[in-house]
């Protein structure tokens, strides 16, 4: 399992690509107590100076997903994903991606899965992703 973060995390991510967008925006969705703070760091011109001050380039951010919490560490990768699942209240998720046997494994399929994102997006991960994550609201007003 990863240290503590102290939240709202600051997440750095590709929102040009489907797959990123669906995952972090259904996590987004699951956040009632705004403990992520999404950040696009796709368009031109992007520049944060947060970003700037860590040493961490745009094309850095853009490739392998960061995040800074708010005592200021830093973290990226899978350990990214493990802190905003356990934000969003999916802790087994989070507790499986920070498990110490299969977290090695995981930490060096990211970078493959990273640098295919696009690629698996076109495959239809993207809709499979926003359909397990976003949470559905329940009007209050409708009696069951």
């Amino acid at each position: 399992m990863t240290s503590k973060a102290s939240f709202p995390l600051r997440i750095y991510y590709d929102a040009s690509c489907p797959m990123c967008r669906s995952e972090l925006h259904g996590l987004k969705s699951r956040d009632e107590n705004d403990a992520l703070e999404l950040v696009d760091c796709s368009g031109p011109g992007f520049a944060d100076p947060d970003l700037e001050q860590q040493g961490i380039s745009v094309d850095t951010a853009m490739a392998r997903i960061q995040a800074r919490d708010a005592q200021g560490r830093w973290f990226n990768g899978v350990e990214v994903f493990e802190l905003a699942y356990g934000a969003t209240g999916l802790s087994r998720t989070a507790q499986v991606l920070g498990h110490p046997r299969l977290r090695p494994l995981l930490d060096r399929l990211y970078p493959l899965i990273a640098r295919n994102r696009k690629w698996l997006s076109r495959l239809g991960l993207a809709p499979v992703l926003s359909k397990l994550l976003h949470r559905k609201r329940v009007n209050p007003t409708l009696k069951r």
